[in-house]
């Protein structure tokens, strides 16, 4: 064959996978979650705490979060609790009031989420989380204090993908509630037990192009929540997040070596519900622990996804590690 052969036939074998793709990604969505599934938000919705004091942070686009603060005493660690998918810092209130006598607690919105975001449910590059999370950690800890990273759900898939990424020199301990490893991880139930509806030929496409470096698409949603029309329809109804762009929701898990990320965590609790409808609760320990010797694990019989936030059992190790971190 001749040189411009050779190029039409290479353009022409890109040039398939790049379309196939875009029409994949482009085609319309519409799988809606199961209103009947979910999770069970009637404990969070009747949690009674005193509301944090909120300030805001600049991030180095320039750009603002809002971030909670719990002031805690001189020399005390710093904690930054990062929430899970389709919520905001709200959630921490009362375990951030609880460590406040030993720990200075900063519950952020992240990027994409709370009262008012630039874009609701998305972010600009796969990534940003993590640059954000270092901004924020660069801008309030102090020198040589320790940093604690906590997360939720996503939010301690965040903390797992901070640990194995470029920022990881930037935490010293690392508090894991329930979280998200990976789709095919042994601790994920299926959709996350119906709270997650994911649109499995965008993520396919969209990883395609992706894989091209055609970056072009990302904005699209890839998942949606089955949030309850009781949190839809009452106060807080217009501070959720029901759906994810793709550059948003792979920016909130472990990569896809998720096993190699868990294996960079530094000295870590994990703390999950035995009730947990999202995850296998009794999996993590036998999973993780392979991975990584520096974990330790509590596993909290008769309490479930959310409400593993802010039982008193996970105050209880939540203060006992950061104790024995000092």
């Amino acid at each position: 064959m001749g040189i411009a052969t050779w190029v039409y036939v290479l353009c022409g074998s890109i040039a398939v996978p790049v379309v196939l793709a875009g029409a994949v990604v482009i085609w319309p969505w519409s799988v809606e979650p199961k209103a009947a599934s979910g999770l069970d938000f009637s404990g969070t919705l009747a949690a009674d705490h005193v509301p944090l004091p909120i300030e805001t942070v600049t991030l180095r686009d320039g750009s603002q979060i809002a971030v909670r603060h719990a002031k805690g005493p001189a020399g005390a660690p710093l904690v930054v609790m990062v929430h899970g998918s389709g919520w905001h810092g709200q959630q921490f209130e009362g375990l951030a009031a609880g460590l406040a006598d030993l720990a200075d607690v900063l519950a952020p919105d992240l990027r994409g989420h709370g009262v008012a975001p630039a874009r609701r449910g998305d972010v600009d590059y796969i990534g940003q989380f993590e640059d954000d999370l270092a901004d924020l950690i660069t801008a309030r800890a102090g020198p040589q204090q320790k940093v604690v990273l906590l997360g939720h759900s996503s939010g301690g898939g965040l903390v797992v993908r901070f640990a194995g990424g470029e920022h990881r020199g930037l935490i010293d301990g690392a508090v894991l509630l329930a979280p998200f490893l990976h789709h095919s991880a042994p601790t994920t139930k299926a959709n996350s037990g119906g709270w997650a509806t994911v649109s499995l030929r965008r993520v396919i496409g969209l990883s395609v192009l992706n894989a091209l470096r055609i970056t072009a698409l990302n904005g699209r949603p890839v998942i949606r929540f089955a949030m309850p029309e009781a949190v839809l329809n009452g106060p807080l109804g217009q501070t959720a997040t029901t759906e994810y762009s793709y550059r948003l929701n792979t920016s909130y898990a472990p990569r896809a070596d998720w096993q190699a990320d868990v294996a960079r965590l530094p000295p870590f609790l994990l703390v999950a519900g035995s009730k947990d409808e999202a995850f296998h609760a009794e999996r993590y320990e036998p999973t993780l622990s392979p991975l990584n010797p520096a974990g330790r694990y509590a596993l909290l019989p008769d309490v479930g996804h959310l409400d593993v936030v802010n039982a008193a059992a996970t105050l209880s190790a939540v203060r006992a590690f950061l104790t024995e971190l000092r």
